[in-house]
Order: structure tokens, then sequence, then C-alpha cells
């Protein structure tokens, strides 16, 4: 199912939080939003669920404008950080209950409940109590309650960020392979870079209500257009044009004509070069070993830049070194 947000605009008390947003998705894509904490990404999500009603701009599903119908009208699938679950009623019972809202048979209900919990993994779980589950098992009983009545997109607003990192990273894979099967599409709000990263065919970055730089993972971490998009979106050493025509001049020919004042070139940690090298001009300051990768300070020409190289290749504190770049972005500044 197709989704076209047009110019969109929400603002709370006179502050803007949504600011002329616009983008749309394919059909079956995962999409994430991405930003920091006040950006207007879950109210953007609200908005697309017909919770928050927006100030001005135009959604559309499947080609129908959905802008003004009600929330239960649009056949989305919720799920939020909290869990959300009914205490008092078992997990097959917390993801009937869509169902029993819609007056769906007794036996249909039940027999749509057991198959999406064994969809999620819980297949002999719907006796269960929420309390008697945990968190990860909790998280997936509110997937399976928002697939319950098949809907058109599924939104998630922070899904896995009250969940411990081992079960996060579990349950990120299963949430994908999830979607892909099922071929609903999806919206995901995160603030988390490598749940995007990881997740994600879309990736919408956002700041102070607009859209920085939409496009896939990929395109987002190699090519970041602006300094926000290239520092929150991985690791990133921005350096003036000015230092790289003495220290990388190879770069110069790829920077925007006439941008010398307003573009930095964005090297990832990763594609630094450093070799051990007593005439060298660097020196590693600091070195964190991280088990499949070891991070490295560098102090180079008066500036300190961060360096990755596998956990096996790191250099000692106070190796002098030489210092090149395999690739680079120039990000507007």
């Amino acid at each position: 199912m197709h989704l076209r947000i047009d110019d969109l605009s929400k603002a709370w008390n006179g502050h803007t939080v949504l600011d002329d947003v616009s983008f749309s998705t394919a059909e079956d894509e995962f999409v994430c939003l991405l930003g920091p904490s006040g950006c207007g990404k879950t109210t953007l999500l609200r908005i697309v669920a017909g919770l928050t009603t927006p100030d001005a701009g135009r959604i559309a599903l499947g080609g129908r404008d959905i802008t003004t119908l009600p929330a239960r009208e649009r056949r989305m699938g919720l799920v939020f950080q909290a869990y959300s679950l009914f205490p008092d009623m078992t997990a097959a019972a917390n993801v009937g209950y869509p169902m029993r809202l819609r007056r769906e048979s007794p036996a249909k209900i039940a027999a749509r409940s057991s198959e999406l919990l064994e969809r999620v993994g819980l297949g002999g779980f719907g006796a269960r109590f929420p309390d008697e589950l945990s968190g990860g098992q909790q998280q997936r009983v509110a997937l399976a309650r928002a697939l319950a009545t098949e809907p058109a997109m599924l939104l998630l607003d922070e899904p896995l960020s009250a969940l411990d990192p081992a079960i996060r990273a579990q349950l990120r894979t299963e949430i994908r392979s999830l979607q892909r099967g099922l071929g609903i599409p999806t919206i995901m709000v995160t603030h988390d870079q490598d749940e995007a990263l990881a997740m994600a065919d879309t990736i919408i970055c956002m700041n102070h209500g607009r859209i920085e730089q939409s496009g896939s993972p990929r395109d987002l971490y190699e090519r970041p257009r602006t300094r926000f998009v290239a520092e929150f979106v991985g690791r990133a050493n921005l350096l003036p044009t000015a230092f790289v025509r003495d220290a990388l001049p190879g770069f110069l020919e790829r920077r925007p004509p006439g941008a010398e004042a307003t573009y930095e070139l964005c090297l990832r940690p990763e594609d630094i070069v450093v070799v051990a090298d007593p005439r060298g001009e660097g020196v590693i300051e600091e070195t964190t070993f991280l088990g499949n990768l070891t991070r490295m300070t560098l102090s180079w020409r008066g500036r300190r830049l961060l360096v990755e190289v596998s956990g096996r290749d790191s250099l000692p504190r106070g190796q002098i070194v030489t210092v090149d770049a395999l690739r680079g972005a120039w990000v507007c500044a």
C-alpha cells in the first residue's frame, strides 16, 4: 500500500513541531523515521495513524485521501514503546481484542490469535498473562495484536527501546523477517542509528521538524548531505576545505563547485588508513579494544580524528603513523 505525505505541518502552543514535511513510501517498504528526541518523528507517526490532527498538509494511502479520516477507519496497526497490553487478559485475549471490537466470531478470533502468536514465536503462550511474560514476549504480543485486523500499514513507535540489548537485536531480525514475509508496508520511529541502518529499506532523517535527508541506509551513511546527517548517522570526522587542500588534496576534485566555504569533507573512521612509520605526522593518542574492532584517537596536523580498524590490526598508544584516506563525502556545513 502506497503512502504519500504532502506539505505536512504541525505546531503546539506556537512551537513548530513539523515544518512542511513531504515524502512517500513504496509498497512493502520498511521506512525508519530517524532523529533525536523532539525532532517531530513521533508526532508525524501519530498524524499518519489519525491520533493527531495536522495544521496543514495532506495524507493519502493507496491513492485515497485519509487526512480527515478517523483513526479507526485507517486500517493502521500500531505498536508503541510501552506494550499497552491489558493486564487482566491473556496473551490470546489481547491479540484477539481488536477482532472482538469488530464482532468477529469467537471461532475466528481464537484461530487468528493462535496463528499470530505462532507467527511471532509465542505458540503455546496464549494462556499466559502479561505479568507472566518477559518484555520481549510482551512486545511480540503487542505486534501480533497490531496484525490481528490485517492492517494496510504497520506503525511502530520506538518498539524496541525498552528492551535489553540482546533481546533488542533479536527482535530487530524477527520484526524485519515478519514484515518481509507479510509484505506489509511499515513505518518505524527510532532514535537509534544502528536500528535504522539494520532494519530500514529507507531512512528518513529528521531534525527540528524537517527532513534533513532520505534514502537507503547506505546512501545516508556513505553520502550524507549535511553535517547533521553525517554526525547523527554513524561517526564522522569533518574536515574544512583549507585542511583538506594541504593534507588530502586528492579529494578536492570531487568538491562541489564554489562550495569551499560551505562544505566539509566527511571521513568515516573506517575509511582512514594509518600505517606505523617513524617519519609520519600522526600519533595514536588512545586505543579502545571493542572485540571485533579497535577504536583509536589519532592526532594529526593539529586535529584529533577517530579511526576504526579490525580488532586484530590495532596500533599501540604513542605509535607514530602516516595517514591516508580511502574515501570521503563532501557535506554541507
